[in-house]
């Protein structure tokens, strides 16, 4: 495995297991899981968490991470390019997306900005599944240098952001979705992984625009 895999993969168990929670949500409401992965990296996660699925959508700007992984999902959509510039040119527009997975190396906002903010159909339950490493960056008090974190740094103030984080994820989310139609119904999240540096977070929201 190569070296890279292993960073990918390093919070792997419980990445994995918020994602097949909300599988579970979604079956449990009567909605057919229909995937987008805005960084697909080796596969990991598709593997242990869509492996039935027969139809979805991934982006992977690597090139040799893309071809595996459309060697590996034939029936999907998969996308060599830079997931927000690709959503916001339409990319994936074709699919009722129901269960959007963000797993970046560092922050994830640049990618849900485009996903709400693009033209695309949104399906009345949508579940979310975020693996977030900006808090990292926030330890060290470089909030005031991020983009998608300059307003929230005026409201709390730069050195609150790593405290407060998990609570600015949510409200970040939940903002980012009501454009798209969208009201939170379940939220979870938790930080993980060494010093607490990522942060998982799962939402269930339903409405959608028609």
């Amino acid at each position: 495995m190569p070296a890279t895999a292993k960073k990918d993969n390093s919070t792997a168990r419980r990445n994995v297991g918020l994602r097949l929670a909300l599988l579970r949500e979604l079956e449990a409401r009567g909605t057919a899981p229909i995937v987008m992965e805005t960084h697909g990296g080796w596969g990991y996660l598709g593997r242990h968490c869509y492996a039935e699925a027969e139809a979805g959508v991934v982006f992977e700007k690597d090139p040799l991470r893309a071809a595996k992984l459309a060697m590996a999902r034939p029936t999907w959509a998969v996308y060599e390019c830079d997931c927000a510039v690709g959503l916001m040119a339409g990319a994936g527009a074709t699919f009722d997306v129901t269960f959007l997975d963000v797993d970046p190396y560092g922050e994830p906002w640049p990618a849900l900005e485009a996903f709400f903010a693009s033209e695309r159909p949104r399906p009345p339950v949508l579940a979310v599944a975020v693996n977030d490493g900006l808090r990292q960056k926030l330890r060290l008090g470089g909030g005031w240098n991020v983009a998608s974190m300059a307003a929230v740094a005026r409201q709390y103030g730069n050195a609150a952001l790593h405290d407060s984080y998990l609570e600015i994820c949510r409200e970040l989310l939940e903002s980012k979705a009501a454009r798209a139609g969208y009201r939170l119904d379940r939220w979870t999240g938790y930080y993980t992984g060494h010093l607490d540096e990522m942060t998982h977070y799962g939402a269930i929201f339903t409405g959608g625009v028609s």
